[in-house]
């Protein structure tokens, strides 16, 4: 029997018997036995999914009403707390000293949280299998994810390419079509990036819209919790089941939950889509940016009304981001001491002091020991007005730019990524142009909005290269989720009726 690859067909036959949940588990298990050279999955324990899927097959025979991802196989990223599973972050720091690495799940030995996030019981509530832990930059912090102390990730589109990061691994499993979604984590673009230089779709939604508890934080006034999926109704689904209220995070919003799903079905005609100049001007590559205005003018033969426009600090947006999360890096990571849990390195004789260096030093990757650095440097006495003050009012006027783009426009289309995938290696040495890949992601997450990625048609393929995946990025205001997938959903289809390559 053949497995749907889109969520609701999958749910839906789940639901009325059509299939069971065995068979979808089974079949994303060979699928992600297959891919295994991607190394997508930290931990995948075929023996628990299993057991997880039998279990709702035995609740629908009992008669009990199934949620609305039922039996849908969903990839969690390494930064999510699980209780049957370890959560690494892809880090040594997360591991047990005394055990060894494993070449296959090679977290074995990592650190178990005690409780669920509250993204991942809430998906467990909707019917999902929890299936495995998938690999990121460490800690959340990379553009490539290169920086995964476990080695990189390949782009399923072409083995030889980064996926993105820092959710490169979430990523991977849904355009290797292993599992119709997964859950990544977006502190400057770790969902949208990877979605854009996959080819599938990626959101993060607007700040305070997901539960952030049961996150190992990077940087608290940044990160979101968001979904990969095939395609957008997949993503609004799953975006529904995990959004709300949660009395354990209080930076979560007391505000309904939109109908993301039905919001699918709804034309554009009327809307006012704004393009901002600052996102296509010097650094974006040409082939992405022909791609891009194709969609833009799409949408505007479909209805939509475009509207160009200025977002003057736009350009300001890297500096201020890199003093500011690197700055709540610092704070976040110092409980990461080798005392409470995690790596631990002590020799004879050694102070306290010389055990929390040791620890450290031997459990981060360079690139967060970077981080740290930067950022204990920017609160430093002395700097701390310079860099962090001073980054918190630019902060604003980044704000200021997208409410005052809002009072004219209902959504902003713009590049997810300045180029399409670059190869694994090509800029791992050169930290600056790594972190210019989010030069057009960083600004919605200072200022807190939505923001979705939906694949454009590819670049065309060379002699040296396959089509490569381009991401169309769309931003709406503050908890207008509902808005930004009406019209990814929208393009979606234009897209399929203009035929999926390049001419």
């Amino acid at each position: 029997m053949s497995i749907p690859s889109n969520i609701s067909d999958i749910a839906r036959q789940v639901q009325n018997g059509e299939l069971r949940a065995r068979q979808v588990a089974e079949a994303a298990l060979a699928q992600a036995a297959s891919n295994r050279d991607l190394n997508a999955f930290l931990y995948l324990s075929p023996e628990s999914i299993l057991k997880a899927a039998d279990a709702l097959d035995e609740r629908r025979l009992r008669g009990e009403v199934l949620g609305p991802l039922a039996g849908v196989p969903i990839g969690i990223k390494d930064a999510l707390c699980t209780l049957d599973a370890p959560t690494t972050c892809a880090s040594k720091m997360l591991l047990r000293a005394d055990a060894p690495i494993p070449a296959e799940n090679p977290t074995t030995h990592g650190w178990r949280a005690p409780y669920d996030a509250t993204v991942v019981a809430r998906l467990r509530q909707a019917g999902a299998l929890i299936f495995g832990k998938t690999n990121m930059d460490e800690f959340a912090m990379g553009s490539s994810n290169e920086n995964s102390a476990f080695g990189p990730v390949k782009n399923p589109v072409d083995r030889a390419r980064i996926p993105g990061g820092s959710s490169g691994g979430s990523a991977a499993v849904v355009a290797a079509g292993i599992t119709p979604c997964s859950l990544g984590s977006d502190t400057g673009g770790s969902i949208r990036q990877p979605a854009g230089l996959t080819g599938i779709v990626g959101v993060k939604p607007s700040y305070g819209r997901v539960s952030r508890y049961g996150l190992i934080a990077f940087a608290s006034s940044l990160d979101q919790v968001g979904p990969f999926a095939q395609d957008v109704r997949g993503a609004a689904r799953v975006l529904e089941a995990i959004s709300g209220v949660d009395p354990a995070d209080s930076t979560s919003a007391d505000l309904p939950v939109g109908a993301y799903e039905a919001a699918c079905g709804r034309d554009i005609r009327g809307l006012r889509i704004g393009v901002p100049e600052e996102y296509f001007g010097e650094g974006l590559d040409a082939g992405v940016r022909e791609r891009v205005e194709e969609a833009i003018a799409a949408l505007e033969r479909d209805g939509a009304t475009i509207v160009p426009l200025r977002m003057p600090h736009t350009n300001y947006g890297i500096a201020t981001y890199y003093v500011l999360a690197t700055a709540e890096c610092s704070s976040n990571l110092a409980r990461f001491d080798g005392v409470r849990f995690g790596l631990r390195q002590e020799a004879p004789g050694a102070t306290l002091g010389q055990m929390y260096g040791a620890s450290r030093n031997a459990g981060f990757g360079a690139e967060v020991k970077r981080r740290i650095l930067l950022g204990t440097y920017v609160l430093s006495a002395g700097y701390y007005d310079a860099y962090y003050l001073k980054a918190q009012k630019v902060r604003t006027l980044v704000r200021q730019d997208f409410e005052n783009a809002f009072a004219k426009v209902d959504v902003l289309a713009t590049p997810t990524s300045p180029t399409a995938a670059f190869k694994i290696g090509a800029k791992i040495e050169d930290p600056l142009q790594m972190y210019l890949a989010d030069v057009y992601t960083l600004p919605a997450s200072l200022a807190g909005v939505c923001a979705l990625s939906v694949p454009c048609r590819p670049l065309a393929a060379t002699p040296s290269q396959p089509p490569l995946p381009v991401g169309l990025q769309l931003l709406g205001p503050a908890f207008a989720e509902e808005r930004l997938f009406q019209v990814a959903a929208r393009w979606e289809a234009l897209r399929t009726a203009l035929g999926p390559l390049a001419s």
